[in-house]
């Protein structure tokens, strides 16, 4: 490989210059340079200069002038005790194609050997606005995962889970049906993704301007969520929804069409495609199915309010929403579903989730809610 031939060079070249000074290999130290220096690779001086009496300087610029000769090399410069190269162009080319070129690149010889069933779960988007760069960014990395676990052997279920029900599509819902005065993404000429969020988007601005208001008229902030009229009909758009009605349905349906089409736009211009969609709903109501059913069995408990909960103190954490007060599912509830559904599916060796950092609360409360239940 071409990077393993640059090192060599390095220490060929502290070699060649200092042959009678006996430097062992193992003090011939090459990093990548730090992010605060210029540079690409370090050689670090410290460990040679028990063996050759010249400062740093001196010995850094015999090594680095001797190695602008080679073509791989641009320019160096010299921070303290450290002798920080700059690649040319060229050889980072040079690297690259030969790694484009070379199909087994990083696989060991026996790294084929796995027969694992792996699922990797990636992307994941609500559709209720268009994928960002939050979801770019797991789409490159789930998928490139995906083809790596591939490689080596893993029979690899590439899915998302499309959250596609609950308020914040309601949200969405809502302001066009009172502001959107029936038009359509090809009205606007936008991709249907962005079209539905201009009007998620326009909700929020509706919903502050109001909330002015009501503070204005004396409704405190702990209030205004059972005060607020665009709330409050975007939490009964959502209860018609889980009462299966038939309007709110078809425009539901709807929308969500217009951003299956925006979604598949992007995910072609990606490159990128998924062996099973879960939808959140479809697998909501196996969720609330299997929390009335734990509930029965007194694994979670309900409030004064109808509500119901998960104690999580036994794992130093504290309690979680399940269902709210009206029976409506949240977030965790349809997550518990899917990976039941999953577990349930296939018969899997690993799973595996990309996601971002902040989700990381939210996925080890499900775990510890799916260990409740009985899985591992």
């Amino acid at each position: 490989m071409i990077i393993y031939s640059l090192n060599n060079k390095i220490i060929s070249c502290v070699e060649n210059l200092f042959s009678t000074h006996e430097i062992p290999v193992s003090k011939i130290q090459i990093v990548l340079t730090k992010k605060e220096f210029t540079g690409d690779i370090t050689l670090i001086l410290f460990p040679l200069l028990s063996y050759i009496k010249k400062s740093p300087i001196e010995i850094g610029n015999l090594i680095g002038e001797k190695l602008l000769k080679n073509d791989e090399i641009e320019s160096f410069n010299i921070v303290s005790g450290f002798l920080n190269l700059v690649l040319s162009d060229n050889y980072i080319n040079n690297l690259f194609s030969s790694i484009y070129d070379d199909i087994n690149f990083g696989i060991k010889a026996n790294d084929n050997n796995f027969s694992e069933t792996t699922l990797v779960e990636f992307s994941s988007p609500n559709t209720n606005k268009p994928l960002h760069l939050g979801h770019i960014r797991n789409i490159l990395l789930g998928n490139s995962m995906s083809n790596i676990l591939k490689k080596i052997g893993h029979n690899v279920t590439k899915v998302q889970v499309i959250n596609d029900r609950g308020i914040h599509i309601c949200k969405s819902m809502l302001a066009w049906l009172k502001f959107g005065n029936g038009e359509t993404p090809e009205d606007t000429n936008l991709k249907g993704d962005f079209f539905v969020g201009k009007y998620y988007i326009l909700f929020e601005q509706k919903f502050q301007e109001e909330k002015k208001d009501l503070i204005i008229n004396g409704v405190s902030e702990e209030d205004i969520v059972n005060k607020s009229k665009l709330l409050l009909e975007a939490k009964e758009m959502l209860i018609k929804w889980e009462n299966d009605d038939k309007e709110v349905r078809n425009l539901w349906k709807k929308m969500n069409n217009w951003v299956y089409s925006g979604f598949a736009k992007t995910y072609l211009d990606l490159g990128i495609s998924f062996d099973k969609n879960y939808y959140e709903s479809e697998t909501y109501l196996l969720g609330k199915n299997i929390i009335e059913k734990a509930l029965q069995e007194n694994i979670f408990f309900k409030k004064e309010d109808s509500s119901v909960w998960v104690d999580l103190s036994d794992y130093g954490l504290d309690q979680k929403l399940l269902l709210r007060s009206d029976g409506t599912a949240v977030y965790i509830t349809q997550d518990i579903g899917t990976a039941i559904e999953r577990y349930n599916d296939f018969k899997l060796n690993n799973m595996i989730y990309v996601v971002g950092n902040e989700q990381d609360y939210h996925f080890s409360i499900l775990f510890k809610i799916l260990k409740k239940l009985g899985y591992k």
